[in-house]
């Protein structure tokens, strides 16, 4: 009878490592490279060019709506110009943004232009003001909610224990608590909802100015003037500060689908931008010429439901920004964070 026999060989021993150190090796690096992927797949290349669009028109249709009446009775009526033109160069400046996004695949956000610009000077420069022009910008919004909110509800407030809250401490409170749950939208293309709220809730406003002058006894009566050199100044920075959107332009660009449709999202949002402000500018000055408030809320007929409309739909406007504008400061304490991990 023949006998089988069967021997092994080991050709290729494992290491004599320990058991944890082997799976550390193994998995660590796959995992650390999977976690960068979802933290950076969260809002990036998911949104189309029309929810681009929205986010874009949410950016720049801001709270400076309400001021360009006023500074159009600042500067004249020919000081309009100067508004098509801060637009025209406003725009160019964001169209320069992609042609540096363009230049270099790994540049994502304002600091790496900054970076490949100007080395690591610029990108700590440009981290510095760009951060801190939008959180300040956050808190201007919490800031503007809790005045509004204290005139239309004064004398509220509220005793939670030894805590005694009022007055516009109050209302600052309650609108960071009701806007919180917009941040915890990461991706873009969702948040793009809540900015065609946003853009929507601007257009209303020019409609129930636009109706107070036709139904509700305002008219259209103010002459104004067609220059006033000295105000020209005051003009100049209102129409500025309106079309100051540009420190999220890298963030939209880089959340798109496809990005070299980027340049006519800019294009289409200043077009659509500036439409809007010089309706409002127009409307405003022709409604109440030099008597213009600083806010045209301030000048509607008081107890008209076109007013009350209007000074509500204006309460919206942060809440829908509020997430828009700290995308940018979230995404770098999130890089900062993931960078200790590894």
């Amino acid at each position: 009878m023949a006998k089988w026999v069967c021997t092994e060989t080991q050709t290729n021993p494992l290491p004599e490592l320990p058991h944890h150190q082997i799976l550390m090796d193994k998995y660590q690096e796959p995992l650390l490279q999977s976690f960068k992927e979802d933290r950076e797949g969260e809002g990036v290349s998911t949104a189309t060019f029309a929810k681009t669009c929205f986010n874009g028109l949410n950016a720049l249709s801001g709270v400076g709506l309400l001021s360009i009446p006023y500074a159009l009775s600042q500067g004249g009526w020919l000081s309009l110009i100067l508004l098509f033109i801060v637009s025209i160069i406003c725009c160019y400046t964001g169209l320069l943004l992609q042609r540096c996004i363009d230049a270099n695949p790994a540049i994502r956000t304002y600091p790496e232009i900054g970076f490949h610009a100007f080395g690591s000077t610029g990108k700590l420069l440009v981290s510095i003001f760009m951060y801190l022009e939008l959180y300040l910008v956050a808190i201007g919004f919490l800031i503007l909610e809790g005045d509004n909110l204290d005139k239309l509800f004064p004398n509220t407030s509220v005793k939670i224990g030894d805590f005694y809250l009022k007055g516009k401490q109050l209302f600052v409170l309650l609108v960071a608590v009701a806007v919180l749950p917009t941040t915890w939208l990461r991706r873009l293309d969702l948040l793009a909802y809540v900015s065609a709220g946003g853009v929507l809730a601007s257009w209303i406003v020019v409609v129930c100015v636009f109706w107070a002058g036709i139904f509700d006894g305002v008219g259209f009566h103010g002459k104004g003037r067609m220059i006033n050199v000295k105000g020209l100044p005051t003009a100049l920075g209102l129409y500025a500060f309106c079309y100051c959107g540009h420190a999220i332009f890298p963030t939209l660009c880089n959340s798109m689908k496809e990005k070299t449709k980027f340049s006519k999202v800019v294009v289409v949002c200043f077009a659509l931008c500036s439409l809007n402000y010089g309706s409002m500018a127009i409307l405003g000055y022709l409604m109440y010429g030099d008597d213009i408030n600083s806010q045209v809320t301030l000048n509607l007929p008081v107890g008209k439901l076109s007013s009350k409309i209007a000074i509500y739909t204006t309460l919206i406007n942060p809440f829908s920004k509020y997430a828009l504008i700290i995308a940018p400061v979230a995404a770098a304490i999130e890089e900062k964070s993931s960078d200790g991990l590894t």
